[in-house]
């Protein structure tokens, strides 16, 4: 483009020009802001102003106008479809005011024009189509919330002598459900609970979670005996899923005698907390194989049966936590960090573990991860239970309550 002046005599009728052309255009982009939708950024119209300010500063006249396209195109990620079209007429009045001041052919600040005019056309095509995809997503994620808590009922925080917190975090980005699973029903024969990893991810693994714990919650009302629950977990899993799928599982059942049931399929041992602080792992007395492979490996779980004093904590929770891994590589250490944050509030307890997990990954899980924690607030008269082989936590870690 032409970067011809004006040599006239007298220099001063240019200067004034720019001054009213400057007034005139921020009189135009303050009622061009006016009209963006409410809430939305005026970064378009403050880069509009940038250009402006900058040609009366340089004077280098047409030059500068092709840089008023970054209006509209930067109001296409912002804005929606009546803001570009403002940002756009907003450019092109601007253009045209611009270009009027300066002696070139007719034609170079037309051509600009046109171009602003080009983008703007493009630019209110992308925001439609970004609307729409943001539309799209806001009705995907109330499809989630809704099958999350269908799926992942909420867990209440008191439960008979219980206080429970809950907190989960599913890996796969704008999701609220995975491949982790969690329930907590009050049942005839006591309270019932499972924390649950399904082998992969996505929505195979959120299939098969739902059936694991549709199961888990009709059987857990039928079954007095908590091996019986699982044996139905397991007979479901075996018509329903492939020869490479599993689950691993814990189990547990309280039926008032001040001891839980636990049994375990598989997966990451508890961690018992004491009313003193120390910190131990549940290691199952008798090995199983995780749900679904029994039929394989031929050996059935076994029924342990854990003491709980009142003020004692029992966390469960997925591999998502103790795999978890900083930029180092290195695991996730949970033991310490619940001893670093232990306290006689499971809620505030689980909050502090997430947030640190959360930093210790830099912000974003590679898998799914599922924590629940209870605290045994009360003791109750001592009920009728099944016999079974009574464990103590091992590895005790000595840990400082908060």
């Amino acid at each position: 483009m032409s970067q011809a002046r004006h040599h006239g005599d007298d220099p001063r009728p240019m200067p004034l020009f720019r001054k009213r052309v400057a007034r005139t255009t921020g009189s135009v982009c303050r009622r061009a802001a006016a009209q963006l939708p409410a809430g939305k950024p005026l970064l378009p119209a403050l880069v509009i102003a940038v250009v402006v300010l900058a040609d009366i500063a340089a004077g280098a006249g047409v030059p500068w106008l092709p840089l008023l396209v970054a209006g509209p195109a930067l109001a296409a990620a912002t804005n929606g479809p009546r803001g570009v079209v403002c940002v756009g007429l907003l450019a092109a009045a601007t253009g045209t005011a611009l270009g009027v001041g300066h002696p070139v052919p007719a034609r170079e600040p037309a051509a600009v024009v046109s171009a602003l005019l080009a983008v703007t056309a493009a630019s209110c095509l992308a925001s439609a189509m970004r609307g729409r995809r943001e539309r799209v997503l806001a009705a995907v994620r109330s499809v989630a919330e809704t099958a999350q808590q269908a799926l992942l009922q909420p867990v209440p925080e008191t439960v008979g002598p219980f206080q429970v917190a809950v907190r989960y975090s599913a890996a796969a980005a704008e999701a609220r459900i995975g491949g982790d699973l969690y329930a907590l029903v009050p049942t005839p024969h006591g309270i019932r609970l499972i924390v649950g990893d399904v082998r992969g991810k996505g929505l195979p693994a959120v299939g098969t979670a739902a059936l694991v714990l549709g199961v888990f919650r009709e059987a857990a009302h039928d079954e007095p005996d908590l091996l019986a629950v699982v044996g139905r977990i397991e007979r479901s899993l075996a018509r329903n899923l492939g020869p490479d799928d599993f689950v691993t599982a814990v189990v547990a059942g309280y039926s008032g005698s001040g001891g839980l049931e636990v049994v375990n399929c598989g997966h990451a041992p508890p961690l018992l907390i004491s009313a003193s602080g120390e910190i131990g792992t549940v290691e199952p007395a008798q090995h199983a194989p995780p749900l679904g492979l029994r039929a394989l490996s031929g050996q059935a779980p076994g029924l342990q049966r854990l003491p709980l004093a009142v003020g004692d904590q029992l966390l469960l929770y997925t591999d998502g936590v103790i795999e978890a891994r900083d930029h180092a590589r290195e695991f996730y250490p949970l033991a310490e960090g619940v001893a670093r944050h232990a306290s006689d509030e499971p809620d505030r307890t689980l909050s502090a573990l997430h947030d640190e997990l959360l930093a210790h990954v830099g912000g974003r899980l590679h898998d799914d991860a599922a924590l629940l924690l209870l605290r045994k607030r009360t003791d109750e008269e001592p009920a009728p239970v099944p016999s079974g082989p009574e464990t103590r936590p091992r590895t005790m870690v000595s840990g400082s309550r908060a």
